[in-house]
């Protein structure tokens, strides 16, 4: 049983009503009364503060019923916007969506350097533009939140990032100087596994989502939280060791996962292979098509590797989802199957394993799920992937 003062329930209530309207996408008050079993004066007193705030809107539904028409209730998703960014090595990537997560632009910035101050240059001239421009709704940008492809501890410092050499860096502090607006620090592994649940897998209690791209990276919702460990560095999959003295890995160690799984050490061995310095997908998909013998067993080697981390990863974690987000995947015929074929321990349990369906924009938009999330404070969100991004 909850207890406290009376302002704590009312914060817990509200985040109850608004949790359901967004789950609902459209629910009358009666509804969300026995939805949340919550008392009919407490809805309509929660729902008329809600309504005097713009952050929801009542619509009438016509039918041909004879009585009154239902009032619906719904998110307002045009009562702000949230700003997420991805600083990726070579390019920063910023999407700006509605309340409701739907992509209202996005852009790339090319970037030719690791230099923080310039970096941190490009970021708040860039957001000044985005807040100068989408001043059209009442609250403007509720939040931003920044996607860092390193170490972020617990009080958002970027302790660091491989890539860049950043150490010890407190960009939150340094962008929250500049503007009145929440900002928040998240590793990109994190933000991907969270766009996965809010998305896509709404009934995941426990979800793993592995990227395997230029490293391997892991993100973990554990009973719809960041799993984050002591500091909040949980998640460096790519370091667990698969071959014991194996190739050097740039972590200090030998025999890395990411050294045999990873999309870029693919890539790396193809170019040897090929003697070709600058492989692309279409590449590989090309040769993949062709029937090419020795591509194929490069990529049943990428298979086999990658199903030993899995396994590992389904013993200690036992998640109801594991996401894969991988195009080399998505390019190799069957692939999950192959993956599957290969977890066969009789103590592997897991419910479901399958392709991201959202991809390499799966990190910017969680950072803009996650900015909704501490916008409405509430527990969890359920929104649609469907109309979310543009689709090109």
């Amino acid at each position: 049983m909850i207890t406290g003062d009376a302002a704590y329930i009312k914060k817990i209530n509200r985040g109850l009503i608004i949790k359901e309207i967004i789950k609902e996408g459209m629910i009358s008050r009666a509804d969300l009364s026995k939805a949340t079993d919550l008392t009919r004066a407490t809805i309509s007193a929660q729902v008329a503060d809600l309504l005097d705030e713009d952050l929801i809107v009542e619509t009438q539904l016509e039918h041909n019923s004879v009585g009154r028409k239902p009032i619906m209730l719904s998110l307002n998703g045009q009562a702000g916007y949230a700003l997420g960014i991805d600083i990726d090595y070579g390019r920063i990537s910023f999407t700006l969506s509605n309340l409701l997560g739907c992509s209202v632009t996005s852009s790339i910035k090319e970037i030719n350097t690791t230099d923080y101050s310039e970096i941190l240059k490009l970021l708040n001239k860039t957001i000044k533009k985005y807040k100068a421009k989408y001043t059209d709704s009442r609250y403007g940008i509720v939040g931003i939140v920044i996607a860092i492809h390193g170490l972020v501890g617990k009080d958002e410092l970027i302790q660091f990032v491989p890539r860049f050499k950043w150490k010890d860096i407190n960009l939150k502090n340094d962008i929250e100087k500049e503007f009145e607006i929440d900002v928040h620090l998240e590793n990109n592994a994190n933000l991907s596994a969270f766009a996965e649940r809010i998305f896509v897998h709404h009934e995941a209690d426990n979800l793993l989502s592995a990227t395997f791209h230029s490293g391997i990276g892991l993100g973990m919702m554990m009973k719809n939280e960041f799993f984050r460990g002591h500091d909040g560095f949980a998640g460096e999959i790519g370091h667990m060791i698969v071959v014991p003295d194996g190739k050097q890995c740039s972590c200090g160690n030998k025999g890395c996962w990411e050294k045999y799984a990873s999309e870029s050490s693919i890539f790396e061995f193809l170019s040897e292979e090929k003697q070709i310095p600058n492989l692309t997908y279409e590449n590989i998909q090309r040769w993949i098509d062709e029937g090419d013998e020795a591509v194929h067993k490069i990529m049943e080697r990428f298979i086999y590797y990658l199903s030993i981390g899995l396994n590992n990863m389904i013993n200690m974690y036992n998640p109801d989802v594991l996401v894969l987000d991988s195009e080399l995947l998505r390019i190799y015929p069957d692939s999950i199957n192959k993956i599957r074929n290969n977890l066969t321990s009789s103590i592997s349990h897991y419910r479901e394993l399958t392709l991201s369906a959202i991809g390499k924009k799966s990190c910017v938009m969680g950072a803009c799920a996650l900015a909704i999330k501490n916008f409405l404070d509430v527990p969890i969100l359920n929104l649609s992937y469907e109309n979310s991004y543009p689709k090109k």
